[in-house]
């Protein structure tokens, strides 16, 4: 039993690292890219999902499970950008009622509480694909914690 656990908090560790990385090494200017790219547009940005995260996980340790399927689910098909939360709209289907995904995503409500916080504090300044990023990892570290 204890053996199982480990293998699947490895496990999950694992993929979470690879969905972090691979995007990243996609035609990105290096030159653009920075991981202190908040601590100018939103100092606080690390801190208030960080915090939603551990009322999440706290809460139940599957909302860490439902976080990292999200963020894969986001970056599996076009990269990561955040396109699994988007809403159908008059003259666009959005992904999160797609078939595929309606019936199978959850967890939608721990994102848009940890965006109201970051809408509160920076309006305008956080992506939800890196909203996404942050909390999948935030996520895995967390459930390997408890």
């Amino acid at each position: 039993m204890a053996t199982s656990v480990l293998f699947c908090r490895a496990f999950a560790l694992t993929m979470a690292c690879l969905l972090l990385a691979v995007p990243s090494l996609v035609a990105q200017d290096p030159s653009s890219l920075s991981l202190q790219y908040y601590s100018k547009t939103c100092q606080n940005v690390e801190h208030i999902v960080r915090t939603e995260m551990e009322c999440a996980v706290r809460a139940d340790t599957r909302n860490a499970a439902l976080m990292l399927r999200l963020h894969f689910h986001d970056c599996f098909v076009e990269g990561c950008d955040g396109s699994v939360l988007l809403d159908d709209t008059a003259t666009m289907i959005g992904e999160k009622q797609a078939d595929q995904n309606v019936n199978s995503l959850k967890g939608f409500e721990m994102v848009d509480k940890i965006k109201e916080k970051l809408e509160a504090e920076c309006p305008g300044a956080v992506s939800c694909a890196d909203l996404l990023a942050i909390a999948a990892r935030d996520a895995v570290v967390l459930v390997n914690q408890s």
